[in-house]
């Protein structure tokens, strides 16, 4: 027992093997779009479950930790959870732009899809639109705002003193943005798919 929970992969191959077998006992390997939709739910999960995580505990809590234990997270776990983070992101706004660009579901009448009439704001499809440009500017603060200070803040790139305590409060501030973006984007997501 030990050996198998001790080992990642195998849990999530073993885990992985559960979703697929459930998918199909479902009827889903029929409907391409309930896979799309685990997917981007599983790395939504992970991207924002990671965001919670950096704002709720790594920089709360950093300053309390000793000088000499600081490189523990700033060279192991922050890199290695950024980078979930990022990818993360990445995926789930990959996913989501594939279940709008592929969904059925176009306003009546219209020559637009799901997805141009949900960017657009169109009125039918204004509550996931809004969701989906907050997602959009979340996406771009983690790869162009979050990821490239980070890199400097952690060492991660050559940077002085200075320039890494700018990029700290840089990535900081656009973390906290995304949390508080966060929150109406998941209503977002959630509301729009209940009616």
């Amino acid at each position: 027992m030990d050996k198998f929970f001790g080992n990642l992969h195998l849990v999530l191959v073993v885990g992985l093997v559960a979703a697929i077998a459930l998918i199909g006992y479902s009827g889903g390997f029929a409907d391409h779009a309930q896979i799309l939709r685990w997917l981007h739910l599983f790395f939504g999960i992970t991207w924002i479950g990671l965001l919670y995580y950096f704002n709720f505990v790594q920089i709360p809590t950093m300053p309390a930790v000793p000088a000499e234990l600081k490189p523990g997270v700033s060279k192991y776990i922050a890199p290695k959870a950024l980078f979930f983070f990022r990818w993360g992101a990445a995926f789930t706004v990959l996913t989501g732009l594939a279940i709008a660009a592929t969904s059925h579901n176009a306003p009546e009448g219209s020559s637009a899809g799901y997805l141009v009439a949900a960017l657009t704001l169109d009125p039918a499809y204004r509550l996931i639109g809004i969701g989906m440009w907050l997602a959009l500017i979340m996406a771009f603060n983690v790869w162009f705002l979050i990821w490239p200070a980070q890199k400097k803040a952690l060492g991660l790139v050559e940077a002085d003193a200075d320039t890494k305590a700018k990029a700290a409060r840089t990535a900081m501030i656009f973390s906290r943005t995304n949390t508080l973006l966060s929150l109406p984007m998941l209503y977002s997501m959630i509301a729009a798919n209940l009616g």
